[in-house]
């Protein structure tokens, strides 16, 4: 039994079995990491002090993130199309994902996870102030804050999107991850040469994004 199934079965009343009972979250998040896609709302500064609302999903197994939209509302409508546009995204890309986690934050509507689960997708919602049940999205917020939004001056919506999508570039295809043994969500690692001489000598291109927030390291053509 996983935590999740235990958690289902304390919400209608039913007690767990006392020998499946110790099951942890962290394996069930572990068994199911191929599965499973995580998100969650969090918040960005305009330099007017204006606050934007942004929306971030992630896929547990390859941490590959998907910005899927930013706005000073987030009205039910608003946050209805995300999950259609997700939906739409999932389906472009083969994903076999079965599960979506997310708090209890009303943002996050009925319409939101009806779209999700009309296209299979079973709805977890993590326990009330407990974020650790969203580790992985909360640790991705993190990242994102200290590299890009703590060093980034915001103008607007569009500024920002535009932003975060540069962001979701360099993450997904080029930031090294450790979880991943220094790969890339959607770049993997090549695989490793016999012949001493094909790895040296070695001519590196650094490639800046965002004003030299954000730099990349090539190989350079020669």
């Amino acid at each position: 039994m996983t935590g999740f199934e235990a958690v289902h079965l304390k919400e209608h009343g039913i007690p767990a079995s006392p020998e499946r009972a110790h099951t942890a979250w962290a394996d069930f998040l572990r068994n199911q990491a191929d599965a499973l896609l995580a998100c969650d709302f969090f918040e960005a500064r305009t330099l007017t002090g204006a606050r934007l609302y942004v929306v971030a999903v992630i896929e547990h197994a390859t941490r590959r993130i998907r910005i899927l939209g930013a706005t000073a509302h987030p009205t039910g409508a608003w946050v209805t199309q995300l999950a259609r546009n997700l939906v739409m995204d999932l389906e472009d890309s083969g994903s076999m994902a079965g599960f979506l986690i997310h708090d209890r934050d009303t943002k996050f509507t009925a319409a939101f996870d009806a779209v999700l689960a009309d296209a299979g997708l079973q709805i977890i919602k993590t326990g009330i102030r407990i974020p650790r049940m969203n580790s992985i999205m909360e640790r991705w917020i993190q990242t994102c804050r200290h590299e890009l939004l703590d060093r980034t001056l915001i103008w607007n919506r569009r500024h920002l999107l535009r932003a975060l999508r540069e962001f979701e570039t360099f993450y997904n295809g080029h930031r090294p991850h450790r979880t991943l043994h220094q790969a890339a969500p959607l770049r993997p690692l090549p695989q490793p040469s016999a012949i001493r001489a094909g790895i040296a000598p070695l001519n590196i291109r650094r490639h800046d994004r965002l004003g030299d927030i954000l730099r990349e390291y090539q190989h350079a053509a020669w």
